[in-house]
């Protein structure tokens, strides 16, 4: 399965606007079939949601949309007002315009996210051509026992606005998940910066053995594609069952 990332700047507060940017800058990257945008990338990482958070799905129509024109998943988290609430919901969407979708367990409270948010209370494996893929948010990179594979996952999804500050943690962090749990991981991280944080990226598709197959260029909007071999990662699993011995 081929898989691209895009790296983007996010337009604070303006869904339409990065609507825009985004869909030109997947049409520039034709041929895959998953895309997988960043944490909160139609609005930037809204702490204090009111007023910035969506409620008409919009956004979600658009990933359809998307989806459906490329012939390819779409993935990304929106920050969504629903029934009164605000969750930080990762969107799986399938060409077909199903959704599958994953409220973030592991809310940011250094920043303030705990305070408004609805934490998740359900891991979220999607299935798609082939690949069976977990989606986790950001600071949920942390938490291993949360990410734990239960054989029930070949990929992670991780999408983030992971600053820059503290950009060695995101890139030790992708590689540690990756071979603790013998997987490849898909890290999406924004560019650019809002009031409180700069983000220089770092995004990239980690292999099982823990080495980068794709990254994009820092401090650049820009996009990578790689392909995940389904076949060599059973070879792998099955040559060395690390996952077997698992507390």
């Amino acid at each position: 399965m081929k898989v691209s990332i895009i790296q983007h700047d996010i337009v604070w507060g303006k869904p339409a606007e990065n609507r825009l940017r985004l869909q030109q800058q997947i049409e520039a990257q034709q041929g895959a079939d998953l895309y997988v945008l960043t944490e909160m990338w139609s609005t930037g990482f809204a702490t204090e949601p009111m007023g910035l958070a969506e409620r008409d799905d919009a956004s979600l129509q658009w990933m359809k949309q998307m989806a459906q024109q490329q012939n390819a998943a779409i993935a990304g988290s929106i920050a969504m007002e629903k029934n009164g609430k605000f969750y930080n919901r990762l969107y799986f969407v399938k060409p077909d315009g199903s959704v599958a979708a994953y409220n973030k367990r592991h809310l940011f409270a250094y920043g303030g996210e705990d305070k408004y948010y609805e934490r998740g209370t359900e891991r979220v494996v999607v299935e798609w051509r082939g690949v069976r893929i977990l989606l986790m948010v950001c600071y949920d990179l942390r938490f291993p026992v949360w990410m734990r594979c239960r054989n029930d996952y070949d990929a992670i999804i991780c999408v983030a606005n992971w600053p820059t500050v503290r950009i060695e943690a995101w890139k030790t962090l992708l590689r540690a998940r990756s071979i603790e749990n013998q997987c490849y991981v898909i890290g999406a991280n924004r560019v650019g910066h809002d009031e409180n944080c700069e983000y220089c990226g770092e995004s990239a598709i980690i292999h099982p053995y823990g080495h980068a197959i794709a990254e994009c260029e820092r401090d650049k909007e820009g996009s990578l594609q790689a392909v995940l071999d389904m076949e060599k990662l059973r070879e792998f699993r099955k040559k060395f069952p690390v996952l077997k011995d698992a507390d």
